[in-house]
C-alpha cells in the first residue's frame, strides 16, 4: 500500500505528508504514482493474452502528470474534447490509442483528431457520422470502419 503510518506520521509513497505540506502548503492534491501504476497493471495483466486497449477517461482527471504516467505504461485514452486531445498529446499519449467519445464534437475538433490520426471516434449520431465523413473527405483522409 502506498499510504501508511510510521511512528504516528502519515506517509504517501514513503514521503511524510508533513514534508509535502511544508513544501507545497495546504490544501494540495497528492497523487500516488505507485498506486496509479499498480492499478493500471492490474487491468493490464487481467487481460493479458487477449487483444485489448485499456483507455483512461481523461474527464476523470486531466492532470498532465497522471496522463504521462499512464501513457508511459501504454494506456489508451478516452477523450471528449479537442482540449483533452491536446492534453493527452502534450503528456506523451499515443494518438493511435485515443478514442474520441462524447456528444457535440465540433468540426474543428474532428479535423484536429483526424489530422493527429486518433484510433477512432465513438459516433454519437447519424449527423455526426456525416460530419466526420465530410471533414475526412476535405482532408483526403480515408477513415477506417
Amino acid at each position: 500500500m502506498t499510504i501508511n503510518r510510521t511512528a504516528g506520521h502519515l506517509n504517501i509513497d514513503k514521503i511524510p505528508a508533513s514534508d509535502i505540506a511544508k513544501k507545497f502548503k495546504t490544501p494540495c492534491y497528492v497523487y500516488s504514482k505507485l498506486a496509479i501504476e499498480h492499478s493500471f497493471n492490474q487491468f493490464k495483466y487481467a487481460f493479458e493474452g487477449r487483444k485489448n486497449l485499456i483507455c483512461y477517461a481523461v474527464k476523470a482527471n486531466s492532470n498532465i502528470a497522471i496522463i504521462n504516467i499512464l501513457a508511459r505504461l501504454g494506456s489508451g485514452f478516452d477523450i471528449v474534447s479537442g482540449g483533452e486531445l491536446l492534453r493527452v498529446l502534450a503528456a506523451g499519449g499515443d494518438p493511435g490509442k485515443i478514442v474520441f467519445s462524447g456528444v457535440g464534437k465540433t468540426t474543428e475538433e474532428i479535423d484536429l483528431a483526424l489530422r493527429k490520426k486518433i484510433k477512432c471516434f465513438n459516433v454519437e449520431s447519424e449527423s455526426e457520422l456525416y460530419r466526420i465523413s465530410d471533414v475526412a473527405q476535405k482532408l483526403n483522409i480515408r477513415t477506417r470502419k
